[in-house]
C-alpha cells in the first residue's frame, strides 16, 4: 500500500508520518510545492490515500492542497486532511474558511461526534488538541460535506463527503494529548485498503495514555477556556 503526506511545510508532519508507521505504513512525505505534485491526477492514481497535513497559513496558500482535493474526488482516492488540509477540503468543495471565534493553539477541547468515518469507535465526547486560527464556515458547508464532528457551541471540528472517502479533522490526531489519534487514522488506512490489526490499535492506543498519565492522572481533559 502507497499513502502520500503532503507537508504544507509544517511542524507536525512527522508526527503523523511516526503515527502512520507505527501502524505499519510508510509513506512516502512530499512538500506541497513539489514538482510530481504539477499532475495531480497522476498522483492521485499513484497511491492508495492521500493525507494533506497541517500547515500555516490559508488553504488557498497552501501549494497543491486544494487540487490534490479535487483531484483525489475525480478519482476517487481516499483523503484525509488534518487542520489546514481539512480547511482546504472544505475549500475545494466551495465552503468559506474565515477567522474562528477564538484562536487556539496548543489547547484541547471536548469534540463531540456521531460516531461516523474516522471517529467510529471513539468516545463522544473526546479530548483533542487544537492549533489553528480559521475554520470552516458552518452556514457555507456544501451539500456535500455532512459534519462529523463539533464543538459544544458549533465549530465545526470534522467533515466527511457524503459520497466519497474524503475526510477532514480540524483538530491533530498525532497530539499526544488527542484522544484516539491512532485509531482514527487506523480508520481512515481502512478506506485505503490496509488490514485493520484492532490489537496494533488498542496496544499503541494504551502506549499513549501511560505516556500522559503521570501529568494527566485523570486522563487529558477539555480545559473550561476551551470545552466551547
Amino acid at each position: 500500500m502507497r499513502i502520500l503526506v503532503v507537508d504544507n511545510y509544517d511542524s507536525f508532519v512527522f508526527n503523523l508520518v511516526q503515527y502512520l508507521g507505527q501502524l505499519g505504513v510508510d509513506a512516502d512525505v512530499w512538500r506541497n510545492d513539489d514538482a510530481r505534485l504539477s499532475d495531480e491526477a497522476a498522483v492521485a492514481r499513484q497511491f492508495d490515500g492521500v493525507l494533506l497535513s497541517p500547515g500555516p497559513g490559508t488553504p488557498e496558500r497552501a501549494g497543491a492542497s486544494i487540487p490534490m482535493v479535487r483531484a483525489c474526488a475525480a478519482e476517487r482516492t481516499p483523503l484525509l486532511g488534518v487542520c489546514l488540509g481539512h480547511q482546504a477540503i472544505g475549500v475545494a468543495f466551495g465552503a468559506t474558511v474565515d477567522r474562528a471565534p477564538e484562536l487556539l493553539h496548543g489547547k484541547t477541547s471536548s469534540v463531540h461526534h456521531g460516531n461516523t468515518g474516522v471517529l467510529q469507535g471513539l468516545p463522544d465526547p473526546f479530548t483533542a488538541t487544537r492549533y489553528h486560527s480559521l475554520t470552516i464556515l458552518p452556514e457555507s458547508l456544501p451539500p456535500v460535506l455532512q459534519v462529523t464532528a463539533q464543538t459544544r457551541s458549533g465549530v465545526i471540528m470534522g467533515v466527511r463527503h457524503t459520497e466519497l472517502p474524503i475526510h477532514g479533522v480540524q483538530f491533530h490526531p498525532e497530539s499526544i494529548l488527542t484522544e484516539g489519534g491512532h485509531r482514527m487514522l487506523a480508520n481512515w488506512l481502512a478506506d485505503c485498503g490496509w488490514e485493520r490489526n484492532d490489537t496494533l490499535v488498542r496496544r499503541l492506543e494504551n502506549e499513549v495514555h501511560a505516556a500522559v498519565r503521570p501529568y494527566f492522572p485523570a486522563g487529558p481533559t477539555a480545559t473550561d477556556r476551551t470545552s466551547a
